[in-house]
């Protein structure tokens, strides 16, 4: 079944797992996903992903989550930008999370990266989500 929002889905999918303290959780692979758990990965969100292949049917991304004295890394995962209102920011007007302890994620013109990166790059982009 096709999803409408499949960053959403795959936010939605990893905030689950954590709920019920799983190890791992898989997604429906794709490009989008990737670079966002790139993002995820460096900067100490989660543990890592492997892509897998299933027979007969899409690529699957398993996603390794991370958990520090029996509590997950990521407190709060919060999806910004929607299909339905897309959310953009110039390099200026980058969000900060939680005063600088969070994470936001941009797709920017040079790919996906964190808030400090696009400030580094100076390009400001659409703001996928939010992470604490």
């Amino acid at each position: 079944m096709p999803v409408s929002d499949p960053i959403g889905d795959m936010l939605t999918r990893i905030r689950n797992a954590q709920m019920r303290k799983k190890s791992k959780v898989s997604t429906p692979a794709s490009k989008l996903r990737a670079r966002v758990l790139d993002v995820l990965a460096s900067e100490g969100y989660i543990r890592g992903y492997s892509e897998i292949e299933v027979k007969g049917a899409q690529p699957e991304l398993e996603i390794e989550l991370k958990y520090h004295n029996n509590e997950p890394v990521i407190k709060q995962l919060k999806r910004v930008s929607k299909p339905g209102r897309r959310v953009y920011s110039s390099v200026k007007d980058i969000p900060t999370v939680m005063n600088g302890l969070g994470v936001s994620i941009l797709s920017t013109p040079k790919g996906v990266m964190s808030d400090t990166q696009a400030r580094e790059e100076q390009v400001g982009g659409e703001v996928l989500c939010s992470i604490f």
